[in-house]
């Protein structure tokens, strides 16, 4: 078993900094080409900008992939860079505290535009891709995968994040909906659902509230946040052949926090 994805090229969107970038990074490590892929430009300069100027596995995109012709422009580059796509990574998400009682302030309409129809065409427009270069593939070689970054808050119920958890139940079931969709022409599609994650919002609440660190810690049975690249290697296998007869999974990454009863067993 190889989870290889050395010469495969991928898109990476939300590539300009925390998870993102981490998985963009990790799959160049590990042999791939990589399109980094998100809305801040200046940040994709500061990051890739000199890499991206030679003549090797990087370069970078930056646009609103909320507008189809955006998403359209993406895959143009990437194929003019590389000629291909074999490994979409959908890792550009947005978390949102909100009022789940107020129209105005709900937040729903901005978190699932983001988080689940921008990576609903994004695959959309990359899965037809895939099947038409593995046109003339041998029979049952692999044609592309496809990751979604989903999250525990899918199942797990705060309702401060109320639009935040609808946008990730939302992803998972387009995940497994695709995954059936796209079994017959060879393209995997699977999700990482993570816990916490030092992430840059992650980082950002710290820095706001260190004690919340330790609420993380008590409510993680390892005891700890996730270190971003722990998310890039479930990645790795998601896109490699070694996952091969894998599609449809929602693999948790989370230390073990949803098996928790926060309740306790004093309290049956």
């Amino acid at each position: 078993m190889s989870f290889s994805i050395s010469g495969k090229t991928a898109i990476v969107t939300g590539a300009a900094n925390g998870i993102g970038l981490a998985i963009a990074r990790h799959l160049i490590d590990e042999g791939a080409n990589v399109m980094f892929a998100d809305i801040d430009e200046e940040r994709l300069e500061a990051e890739v900008g000199e890499e991206a100027e030679k003549e090797g596995a990087v370069r970078f995109f930056a646009g609103d992939l909320r507008q189809k012709l955006t998403i359209a422009n993406l895959v143009s580059a990437t194929l003019d860079a590389f000629d291909r796509i074999d490994i979409l990574v959908n890792a550009s998400r947005q978390m949102l505290h909100s009022d789940p009682l107020s129209v105005d302030d709900d937040g729903m309409e901005t978190l699932l535009q983001q988080n689940l129809l921008t990576s609903l065409r994004l695959s959309q427009a990359v899965a037809k891709r895939m099947i038409t270069q593995g046109k003339g593939a041998p029979e049952g070689a692999p044609l592309g995968s496809i990751i979604n970054l989903s999250s525990i808050a899918a199942h797990r119920t705060r309702p401060e994040l109320l639009a935040y958890s609808v946008s990730a139940a939302a992803l998972d079931q387009m995940t497994r909906s695709l995954a059936v969709a796209l079994a017959p022409h060879r393209i995997r599609v699977n999700a990482v659902g993570f816990g916490s994650v030092m992430s840059a919002s992650l980082k950002e609440a710290l820095r706001e509230n260190e004690s919340y660190r330790a609420a993380i810690a008590q409510g993680t049975p390892m005891g700890r946040i996730a270190a971003p690249h722990e998310v890039a290697e479930a990645v790795q296998f998601l896109a490699s052949d070694g996952a091969g007869f894998v599609t449809g999974q929602i693999l948790t990454v989370d230390g073990g926090r949803t098996l928790l009863d926060p309740v306790g067993c004093a309290a049956h």
